[in-house]
């Protein structure tokens, strides 16, 4: 993921006119790293759910499951008591500890798999190298292509860059045409 050029933009207005026109020519592999926050780079770069949500769902769906199966299987079947000629199997009684156990296993479940889906902890990445790159959260505007994007090309990807604006290109992992 960290192979690809670096492109350094002074302005948001030319990373975003940037981001554009490689959306244009068929990139997709992008990222941007910006100062301050921009929800219209979040739309143009198209982030999408992930598969933390998916894994927070399926544990939350195996906390119910667990959480009412326990409740179920030692209230109704191992250990029934008649309290007041109710019966042992009494479902809106078993949705405090349904609920409780869902969350649990939910945030469980998402904790890891934010920790193990983004690589944490990960104090050092590649880009951390590039001269100027600490300015990113500063004045400066970076914009990401990565090498494994299906229109990635070197010499064409790197003119590109050079026309759309850039002050400068820097290379991870790619030898510079």
């Amino acid at each position: 993921m960290d192979d690809g050029f670096f492109a350094e933009f002074d302005s948001l207005e030319r990373l975003q006119r940037a981001l554009e026109r490689l959306r244009d020519h068929g990139y997709r592999a992008l990222d941007a790293f910006t100062p301050f926050p921009v929800e219209a780079i979040d739309a143009m770069l198209g982030t999408r759910p992930r598969a933390v949500t998916r894994i927070g769902g399926l544990a939350a769906a195996a906390g119910i499951a667990v959480g009412y199966g326990l409740q179920w299987w030692l209230n109704a079947v191992v250990y029934p008591l008649d309290v007041g000629g109710r019966p042992p199997h009494s479902p809106l009684a078993f949705v405090p500890i349904t609920f409780e156990t869902a969350v649990l296993f939910c945030g469980i479940a998402t904790f890891a798999a934010v920790l193990g889906l983004s690589g944490l902890p990960r104090l050092w990445r590649p880009a951390f190298e590039i001269e100027g790159f600490e300015r990113a959260s500063l004045d400066r505007f970076w914009l990401f292509v990565a090498a494994d994007d299906r229109c990635f090309e070197p010499r064409r990807t790197h003119e590109l860059l050079l026309g759309l604006g850039s002050l400068r290109i820097a290379t991870i992992g790619v030898h510079a045409p």
